[in-house]
Formats: structure tokens, sequence, C-alpha cells
């Protein structure tokens, strides 16, 4: 098949995917597809393109035919490029919103570090991998009403982590809230979405997203754990800031929930 390589990254621009990008286009050629032509027709793995195809319907760019074999119809190109225009105009006007809120909390915090003369001893600089994993136990241990996560590799606890899964029913049996979000590559990591499963098994909501800037775990709103990659080394070695800070927390928690509500839910059923 002949790459479409600009239309797909005009598309991926508006916020497509670059696997919903391909569909779209191979859609718009024919008047309808099944799941399997449009596959093939997209050059899109098969055991992806049902995925792909749920969310451009989800996203009203694609229409879908019941039937023995259901068919897809992609919308015209004007309403569905009207459609990615409005939901990029909502994302930069809620992301004015938190900026606005962000700059309103960070300028205190800013403006009473002008004042300190001591260390900040409200912020903990871990780099042995031990005591990350500690302090990761440590934070969900002191979660009591909400623990909101960035899961990206490599992971610093067991695959297994009973602790935390302890941790969300705990939380969920309290009326607590659980939220995590993942990097897509999840999806293809069988012992990582085997382990997701089991934390929303236990009461955790989850959701994915292509990319994620770090690690980090905010607790209540007032504890912090993030991680800090060397920006210049470009190895795996890693700081992590563990930070009781609720001024810095509360803006990171609103990072959280702007990501969170472009994330997208997991799949209900994955090869």
């Amino acid at each position: 098949m002949d790459t479409e390589e600009e239309p797909v990254a005009d598309l991926v621009a508006l916020g497509l995917a670059r696997y919903e990008a391909r569909v779209y286009l191979a859609l718009v050629r024919r008047e309808s597809y099944t799941a399997a032509e449009v596959a093939r027709e997209a050059d899109v793995p098969r055991q992806r393109v049902y995925d792909v195809l749920d969310a451009l319907v989800r996203r009203r760019l694609a229409t879908t035919r019941p039937g023995r074999v259901a068919t897809f119809s992609a919308v015209a190109p004007e309403l569905a490029v009207a459609r990615l225009m409005a939901h990029q105009r909502e994302t930069l006007e809620r992301l004015d919103r938190v900026s606005s809120a962000l700059t309103a909390a960070l300028v205190p915090v800013w403006a009473d570090g002008r004042t300190q003369t001591v260390p900040m001893d409200y912020v903990e600089v871990l780099r042995d991998p031990k005591s990350i994993a500690e302090a990761f136990t440590d934070i969900q241990a002191h979660a009591r009403q909400e623990l909101l996560s960035f899961c990206k590799p490599p992971f610093v606890s067991s695959p297994q982590n009973t602790s935390g899964v302890k941790v969300v029913r705990r939380l969920r049996r309290s009326g607590g809230s659980v939220r995590a979000i993942y990097t897509n590559e999840a999806l293809d990591d069988h012992e990582v979405l085997k382990n997701v499963r089991t934390f929303s098994a236990a009461g955790e909501e989850s959701r994915f997203a292509a990319e994620l800037p770090l690690k980090m775990v905010v607790a209540d709103a007032s504890l912090v754990l993030c991680d800090m990659p060397d920006p210049v080394a470009g190895t795996d070695a890693t700081t992590a800031l563990y930070i009781e800070h609720p001024a810095l927390a509360a803006c990171l928690r609103l990072a959280f929930l702007t990501v969170w509500d472009g994330a997208q839910t997991a799949p209900s059923a994955r090869p």
C-alpha cells in the first residue's frame, strides 16, 4: 500500500493516533469495509484494528453497520476535521484553565521559596532503587482518600505488587479514589496488562495515554513521589523526589486530571 505520510501526519497533528489516521484514510476510499478489509488496506495489525475502529466510532469519525459481518464507513472529511478541531479547541481551553490555576498555585510557592534560607526539609532526594521502592510503598500506605499515578516502565515494585492491591482495596472500602494512567505500551506487555487487570479488579480506575512525562504518584493532594530522569546523561539512571508539599501536590494533581481527561479507557478484552 502506498504510504500517505502527509495526510497521516496532519491527522495525527489534529489528535488522532497514527493507526487511527491510517484507518480513517483507508475508510474514505470506499463506501464501507469490514474490519479485516480495512486492516489490510491501512496496513494495520489485525489484532489492533478493532480497537482502532472502536476509537474512530467513539470520536464520531466513523460509523458501523451491524450485521452478520459488521462494516465500517468514514464520516465526511469536512465533518471529521471539524470535530477534530472542536476537540482541539476544547483541549486548549481546558489547558488554559489549568495553566491559570497552576500559575495561581505556584506563584505563592515560588514567592515563599524566595524567603527560604534553610534546606527544603519537605523534599527527600532518592537515588538508590531500593530506597525509591520503599518510598513508593510508603506513599501508598499514607494515602487515605485519593491515590493518583502516572505509570510507565521501568517499574520499581514487583509485577504483582500485592501491597499495592491491598491499598487499592482499603481506599475503595473507605470511599476513596484510586486512578492510574499507563502508557499504551502496557497493552502489549502481557505481565503489565495482567497487573493492570488485577488492580482494576481491586477497584483501581485505569486509562491509557501514548506518552507520560514522568512516573509520579500523588497521595491526598499532599504527598508526591516522582522521578527526575537525567536529561543530559541519557541513561536509565534516575533521581526520585519524595515531596510533602500540599500546594505543589495540588498543582501536580491538576496535571494528572488534565492527562486523565484526554486518556483512553482500557479495552474490555485484548489477545
